[in-house]
């Protein structure tokens, strides 16, 4: 392997990246562009970015990465719960960059059917639309794109599929019930669709973030100033570049034959098994 090999395994791939106008998902898309991918990056709204104030649009997030890390980006709206949202972003995207080779499905949250956290969001007060509006958002979107993107891969018998779970998933938790709920079905639809993916040379996997200081978390909640440390102890709030790394392990060379596995980023605030 020549040194640009080494410095960019991802030249020539193609990465689409949902959820990517800020936070995690901005942090992943210029991880995987960073290593030389072109990256599709989507987003719901056009003015997602600026929610949190973490960018402005996200015409100027994918501006913004194809200028930093010298790649093709292109910029893509739609509701990843609608089937004709997904299949025509997964067709612009290929339209533009050429076959999806890796999948990081991002886009998701804890948010009611009209904005916001759900409230109340306990597991016997969430109103029946909340509980709709977090499973579609997290669970439903993260079936249908990757069966969407899957079916391409398996043409081609390769792909990189990451889904974002949470340490939410694995522990049993009266606020955020159903949030959990979703996660903890993305973590087995994660292990199924590997399961499936095997024979075709398609590694699926998860990654589930603990607490991860993006704009959206730190806006949303009262923050312990100590938790804010960048070193020195892991008794704190990730960074969202900590969590961004593994993307590389997961969508680059080294994650070659690991396939099935969900792997907690939380500074070891949860030390048993998923």
């Amino acid at each position: 392997m020549n040194n640009q090999q080494s410095a960019r395994p991802l030249a020539g791939k193609v990465a689409l990246v949902t959820g990517a106008g800020r936070g995690l998902g901005r942090a992943f898309a210029e991880r995987l562009a960073r290593l030389g991918a072109a990256v599709a990056i989507h987003g719901m709204r056009e003015n997602g970015p600026a929610e949190y104030g973490e960018g402005t649009t996200l015409t100027a997030v994918a501006d913004e990465v194809a200028a930093a890390f010298g790649v093709r980006t292109v910029r893509l709206l739609g509701d990843l719960t609608n089937p004709g949202d997904i299949a025509r972003v997964v067709d612009e995207a290929e339209a533009v960059l050429g076959p999806i080779d890796i999948l990081v499905h991002n886009a998701g949250g804890d948010i009611a059917a009209k904005g916001g956290k759900p409230d109340p969001n306990d597991a016997v007060g969430i109103r029946a639309e909340d509980v709709s509006a977090v499973l579609d958002r997290n669970l439903l979107s993260t079936i249908l794109t990757c069966q969407t993107v899957a079916k391409g891969m398996m043409e081609r018998r390769q792909g990189r599929i990451v889904t974002l779970g949470s340490v939410a998933a694995f522990k049993g938790r009266t606020n955020g019930a159903v949030y959990a709920v979703a996660k903890a079905g993305v973590t087995h639809y994660t292990r199924c669709l590997a399961d499936q993916l095997r024979p075709y040379d398609i590694t699926v996997n998860c990654i589930a973030p603990g607490d991860t200081r993006t704009g959206r978390y730190l806006g949303t909640r009262a923050v312990d100033e100590a938790r804010l440390a960048e070193g020195g102890t892991l008794d704190r709030i990730a960074t969202v570049d900590e969590v961004a790394r593994v993307v590389e392990v997961f969508a680059g060379p080294l994650g070659a034959f690991v396939s099935g596995q969900v792997l907690r980023v939380d500074g070891g605030s949860q030390c048993w098994p998923g």
